[in-house]
Formats: C-alpha cells, structure tokens, sequence
C-alpha cells in the first residue's frame, strides 16, 4: 500500500492542481501522508535528531531499563496498561517551557528553537492547502485555532527503546490525536509506526532522507465536519533497535473554540415545502448551489 507523498515544489507549476488532488485525497482517504520538499534545513533536521538520541542515553536511558514496566516485562507479563516508550514534552508556544527541562543544553534549546520556528511555517503552509482544498479562506484553520494567543505548539520527544519481548507489550497503545496537524521527524532505521486503513494496519516506513510524515488529528476531523480523518494509529516495540519520535503538534490554543466550518455544514432546520420549492426551478441544476440557498434560508435570510 503506497502512502501518499505530497512534493510542495509540485505546487509551483503545471503539477499544482495534480498535487492538490493528492493532498485532498490524502487527508480524506488515509488521514496521513509524507512531505517531500518542505523547506525545513535538514542539516538542522539531523543535528536535532542527534542532540535528541545523545540526550536521551545520557539522561533517560538507565533509568527508563530500571523502571517498573521494564522489571514487568522480564517477568514475562503481559503489558497492556503501559507503553515502552521514554518520553518528554516541550512546549514551544505561547510558552516555552525547553530552559526548565533538566540537563538540557543551550546547544539544545538553540537547535530546537530553530527546527521548530521551521516546522510552524510548514505547519501554517499544509493549514493554507487544505483550507484551499476545503473551499475556505486560506488562514481559516491559523485563526480557529489561535484563541487569544495563538495556536499552541508543542513537541513529544520520544525513543521506543530496544525490546527484548516486542510480544508482550506496545510501543505506544492505539490512539488518535487530540489536536491539529502532527509533524513527525522520525527515525531512518528502525520501524514501528503503524496506521489503520479499511481495517488492515499500515507499516510506516522509517523517513528516508529526512521527510516529514504527516497525520491529521481530531480537530482538523472536527473542522472539516468530517471530511478530513484523524486515524487510529499505534508503535509496534521492535527487537531490532531503539526508534526516534520527534512529534510536534500544532493545535489549538487551550482557549479556541472548535466547531465545523459552516460552509461545510449541510443547511438544517428547513421545512421540506421549502426545499420542493426551491427544488422545482432548480431540480436540473447541481445539488450544491441549491444545499446553499437552503441554508441562507433557514438562517432566516430569505
């Protein structure tokens, strides 16, 4: 099953519309997809990968194989309350929170700060797309979602560490994502990222040459009324390696308020007498010009 890749050089020329058609499908049919040609420094793109692993195996390593779900698993019990993963968050906007994590470096803080300053450009652009895509104004996402500060960002830096019994517990339980547009920089090695579609799990690839993988979450779901899919999706431990996760989220602020586009809502609360007669002077006309005549007139607009 080939998961769509989104080319946004594609978007300047005579592929633009092609490569539309792509995305809307993308995030209509899968849910997910990867960019290629997004902008983002990938010598910056490697330089976080590598001060996130030496992070991690000076600060989280020992600790997360002494911990309980670790002590579990040599017991040969079967996990399904927990997840093998060693994890922290950083918030980056409105507030960054990156000084206050223990141990971190100013070559860190710098380094991902830039990645970051990047990645919401990116973020903003794919936001712009699929507004296009859904026939809204370009910024109609960045504006929901930016309550009185702004949209929140914030990343989830995770290792799926090395697993001696990948059988008996996950990497990370099923789940779809609360909030907007996931911007995953992932590991190029070690797999475990699966996504489901029409029922089976789909393996994802590690990120060859440092592209973007993509998935939509539960308020884009909720602001396309349902057009755009936030997609159940697990990690899978693997005996194979330890896997990097560099997950950020651009989601609403805490104080945004979330509802369907009202230009993707069908009209409501009409009278059928009503429809008949619009639909008598129009009944070979397309359906959607008709769907919004019927709205204006149940907004009391007649």
């Amino acid at each position: 099953m080939e998961i769509p890749v989104i080319d946004l050089d594609e978007l300047h020329g005579e592929k633009r519309s092609k490569t539309m058609a792509l995305l809307h499908e993308a995030c209509e049919k899968w849910g997910f997809f990867q960019v290629d040609s997004h902008g983002i420094d990938k010598k910056l793109m490697e330089k976080v990968k590598q001060l996130v692993n030496a992070y991690h195996d000076e600060n989280l390593k020992e600790s997360f194989y002494g911990s309980e779900i670790a002590k579990s698993l040599k017991n040969n019990e079967k996990i399904s309350d927990m997840d093998w993963e060693s994890t922290f968050f950083i918030w980056h906007h409105p507030k960054s929170n990156i000084k206050e994590i223990q141990n971190i470096s100013d070559e860190f803080c710098k380094t991902m700060d830039e990645y970051i300053a990047q990645l919401i450009k990116l973020a903003e652009k794919l936001s712009e797309l699929m507004c296009e895509n859904l026939g809204l104004e370009k910024n109609y996402i960045k504006e929901v979602f930016s309550g009185a500060k702004g949209p929140s960002v914030g990343t989830k830096v995770a290792i799926y560490p090395q697993c001696p019994s990948p059988e008996l517990v996950r990497g990370l339980r099923e789940h779809t994502d609360a909030g907007g547009i996931i911007l995953l920089l992932q590991d190029d090695q070690v797999p475990g990222l699966e996504f489901l579609k029409n029922g089976e799990w789909v393996k994802i690839p590690p990120s060859k040459n440092n592209t973007i993988f993509v998935n939509t979450g539960d308020q884009v779901e909720v602001l396309s009324n349902g057009r755009y899919k936030s997609i159940l999706h697990h990690v899978m431990a693997e005996k194979t390696g330890s896997r990097l996760s560099i997950a950020t989220f651009y989601n609403p602020a805490g104080d945004a308020l979330i509802s369907p586009a009202p230009k993707l809502l069908y009209p409501h609360h009409y009278s059928f007498q009503d429809y008949l007669k619009l639909y008598s002077t129009t009944k070979f006309s397309e359906k959607g010009p008709r769907f919004e005549s019927m709205k204006t007139m149940a907004n009391g607009h007649h």
